[in-house]
């Protein structure tokens, strides 16, 4: 039996779609649905029941996919026991929000490559609603995002929250310390409509029974980060990200005489049973992060947020 082919069968049943599964192995959605075909015919039994749009495994698929896993978790023991310890060369494909790629996310990335020399990076940069679409459809492995997934076989562990301050020009914005309606006769710069810092910013406004004179949504931290610099206004945004830019950028952190709720980053993967390298990747980004915002975490467990299914 070519374990190729099981491997094919165990991604189209995970991700409940021939293309998703495709895309998820570089293979095209023909043959994708070969592999799947020729495994039917070795098996004589059809494996997914092909009669309505929808996606349904038979119940010969459904017994044949706890085999499957079976049978890709030992290949894997096999190498490990079996290889010669050179390191095998395995693509990941890592998706992340903004406030994490200014913060902990490139950093981490120079040591991983470090520690992992056979990984393969495809990183991509979005917004968390994107980000959740892709994990969940499976074209992303790990994603860095404001909220957990919710998709069958994506797991969920969380990262220490990001402290989240204004940010102003050092030149026009002089006072040590500045009230919440000084604030709100500002420009304000904060994160797209909807998303967390947005919500958040106008919340605090509101519960002071406040109206802020403008609020800009923007989704870059870049653009922001310019604007400010060419006083267009004050930004909210992470902490440890304004301390990093710092050293690119001309920046003040403003005291301020309200609280900031902190950003909450979540850690969302899949699992394989060819490879442990996903496990091992969060295990790296949960204490990497950690140490970066000087929070201990603990490390991600089975026991970790996930739905069943894979």
């Amino acid at each position: 039996m070519n374990l190729r082919f099981v491997e094919a069968f165990y991604w189209v049943a995970s991700l409940k779609s021939i293309s998703r599964a495709a895309d998820k192995l570089f293979l095209t959605q023909s043959a994708m649905s070969s592999r799947i075909s020729t495994l039917e015919d070795e098996l004589g039994v059809l494996l997914l029941d092909r009669r309505d749009k929808q996606f349904k495994l038979t119940v010969a698929g459904a017994r044949f996919l706890v085999y499957a896993h079976k049978l890709l978790e030992l290949q894997r023991e096999v190498k490990a026991e079996m290889g010669s310890g050179t390191p095998m060369a395995v693509a990941m494909r890592i998706g992340a929000i903004e406030s994490v790629l200014h913060s902990w996310l490139i950093p981490w990335l120079e040591k991983l490559r470090l520690d992992q020399p056979g990984l393969e990076l495809e990183l991509t940069v979005e917004t968390t609603p994107v980000l959740m679409d892709q994990i969940q459809r499976g074209t992303l492995d790990l994603v860095f995002a404001v909220l957990p997934a919710s998709a069958d076989g994506v797991r969920n562990h969380a990262l220490p929250t990001m402290e989240m301050a204004f940010v102003g020009n050092p030149t026009r914005h002089t006072k040590r310390k500045y009230r919440l309606d000084e604030l709100a006769e500002m420009e304000l710069l904060t994160f797209q409509k909807g998303s967390q810092p947005h919500v958040t910013l106008l919340d605090l406004f509101r519960q002071h029974r406040m109206e802020p004179k403008k609020v800009h949504a923007i989704s870059s931290i870049s653009a922001m980060v310019q604007l400010v610099q060419g006083g267009f206004g004050v930004a909210l945004l992470p902490r440890i990200a304004v301390q990093r830019l710092t050293g690119f950028a001309d920046l003040k952190l403003l005291n301020c005489d309200v609280q900031l709720k902190s950003l909450p980053i979540h850690a969302s993967y899949r699992t394989s049973p060819t490879s442990s390298m996903v496990e091992t990747v969060v295990e790296s980004a949960v204490e990497f992060a950690g140490r970066a915002t000087g929070t201990k975490t603990g490390r991600p467990k089975a026991a970790d947020r996930v739905k069943k299914g894979a």
